[in-house]
């Protein structure tokens, strides 16, 4: 019966398969996201290891809740609110790689960014 299942679902996301930007980017996001949160964890905790006690860079984590999922979040919602024939439009792939770059380069770079930040209010104090 699984096999059933499963074979009719393939099937029908096989034959039916439709572009949808909408979808792209919240999958986009959703990744970034976790891909973000974890090399924000790690780069903080590198930190960590090599100064003293120091309240500053939990700081850095603070800011994941407090920017970039609200960030994130805003190029989530420009999509989003795509009707379902504007969201299968071929014309709109230099947007939505546009945005897919933006919402990459900040997942790689902020937690950097951040965490330098971070470490060089805590030198000056």
């Amino acid at each position: 019966m699984d096999k059933a299942l499963w074979d009719s679902s393939r099937q029908k996301t096989e034959a039916g398969k439709r572009l949808d930007w909408r979808r792209r980017m919240s999958d986009h996001v959703a990744y970034a996201l976790l891909f973000y949160t974890g090399l924000q964890i790690f780069v903080t905790m590198s930190v960590l290891k090599h100064t003293t006690q120091s309240i500053l860079p939990f700081f850095a984590l603070i800011v994941l809740v407090a920017a970039v999922i609200p960030g994130c979040r805003l190029f989530e919602k420009r999509w989003e609110d795509l009707s379902d024939d504007a969201a299968a439009d071929p014309s709109l792939r230099p947007l939505f790689q546009r945005d897919r770059l933006m919402v990459w380069i900040a997942a790689l770079g902020l937690p950097f960014l951040v965490t330098g930040a971070v470490e060089l209010t805590a030198q000056i104090l």
